[in-house]
């Protein structure tokens, strides 16, 4: 049995924003937390490792539920003589820099597989918890489909590792969704309006019938899964949340009008404002064209007051970064972002207990509770009173602890 003790330490507990005056104790076994306490604990008993915290804080794993693992360039000459091998070896070197920065479970919504998955938990290699919805869906000439305007060649296949797929009419989305669900994902992602990163289309942009989104949500729900949805503006948004649809990547554009559906839907948004930052201050050497990086403006300029607005209403917020290639390293500055606008203890929450709910693992991560996974961190400082002690982990944070193990 695989037990560690760790004394001496303020537990935090995101889910109602506490952290312990007295320094306590926290007790795992099989990867598990069995037991917390406050004081002295008992004894540890043999082959118990014991880690004195020195009163630091141990608080939950952190989760990001917007990642893209296989998108570690943005040199798309360069990924055009990869092999899938390779791609997958750069991801889950990725995963691995995103353990160590503190996110001990990932959502993956556009690329990683059910192979990266299982490599990650038999512990091939080293990376968090890896909920994969396998490739997003696309209709001709949506946000996936980044043919230049003069390819006329027809998509076939899309075997490759990708980011997305295209489908389009109601039998094609419910083929594709099937076949993303054959291969293991647990969520579907379907992308509803344009994006900064798809030179060819407009922000504003709806994509994809009522009927065609009907037809995902309908497939997610027979498999017990959900469908999540890139879309920055009502119209989409909207849409998406009448069909059924529980979740909103971006969402920078949404009004009142959103929010209360939202609210109605019980639905949760994920803003990844962290996304524009950095790709604003690449500017030029991003890559992208100029189209894109005037709808990087366009998206960036609302995406706070969106965030704040959704807050205030006390929508289910779920922290995101979204963040590509060279970007990876930011990973944690949405915590800073968002601490302009809300609470840290909120902030908390996001990346803990709601991403959880979001995935499905109530009880079981971004929690200090008796039988959740183990996998937690040790920081110096309050997070509660500085995000800083999550954001500078050169400087505070000590131990990432996975499945009861630091690593």
């Amino acid at each position: 049995m695989n037990r560690l003790l760790i004394t001496n330490a303020h537990l935090l507990h995101p889910e109602d924003g506490t952290r312990t005056e007295e320094p306590g104790w926290l007790e795992t076994a099989d990867g598990r937390i069995v037991a917390t306490g406050t004081g002295r604990p008992t004894a540890a008993g043999d082959g118990v490792r014991v880690l004195d915290a020195g009163g630091a804080t141990v608080l939950p794993g952190l989760i990001d539920a917007h990642v893209h693992l296989l998108v570690t360039t943005l040199d798309l000459h360069d990924v055009a003589d990869w092999t899938p091998g390779y791609a997958t070896v750069r991801a889950l070197a990725e995963a691995e820099r995103m353990l160590r920065r503190g996110f001990t479970t990932v959502r993956d919504v556009g690329g990683a597989d059910h192979g990266m998955a299982r490599a990650l938990d038999e512990g091939l290699a080293l990376g968090p918890r890896l909920l994969h919805g396998g490739k997003a869906l696309s209709q001709t000439g949506g946000h996936g489909d980044l043919r230049p305007l003069g390819d006329d060649a027809l998509p076939c296949c899309e075997s490759r590792p990708n980011f997305g797929r295209i489908a389009d009419g109601v039998d094609a989305v419910r083929a594709a969704a099937r076949d993303e669900f054959r291969k293991g994902a647990r969520h579907l992602k379907v992308l509803l309006s344009g994006g900064v990163a798809s030179p060819h289309d407009e922000i504003a942009a709806v994509q994809y019938s009522e009927e065609e989104i009907r037809a995902a949500v309908e497939e997610a729900e027979n498999h017990n899964r959900y469908v999540t949805v890139h879309a920055y503006h009502p119209r989409a948004i909207d849409r998406a949340l009448r069909a059924g649809v529980r979740c909103v990547e971006h969402g920078n554009l949404l009004d009142d009008g959103t929010i209360a559906l939202l609210l109605e839907k019980d639905a949760f948004l994920v803003p990844t404002l962290v996304a524009y930052e950095q790709t604003a201050k690449l500017g030029d050497r991003s890559g992208l064209p100029a189209a894109s990086l005037g709808k990087l403006a366009e998206v960036r300029d609302q995406g706070l007051a969106a965030l704040e607005r959704a807050h205030r209403a006390g929508v289910n917020l779920v922290y995101g970064s979204d963040l590509l290639g060279p970007l990876h390293p930011a990973q944690l500055e949405e915590f800073t972002i968002r601490g302009q606008v809300q609470p840290a203890a909120d902030v908390l929450r996001s990346a803990t207990t709601t991403a959880a709910r979001l995935l499905g693992l109530e009880g079981r991560i971004g929690t200090l509770a008796p039988g959740a996974h183990a996998d937690l961190l040790l920081v110096d400082g309050d997070p509660l009173a500085d995000l800083t002690v999550l954001t500078r982990p050169d400087r505070h944070l000590r131990h990432v602890i996975k499945a009861g193990t630091p690593i």
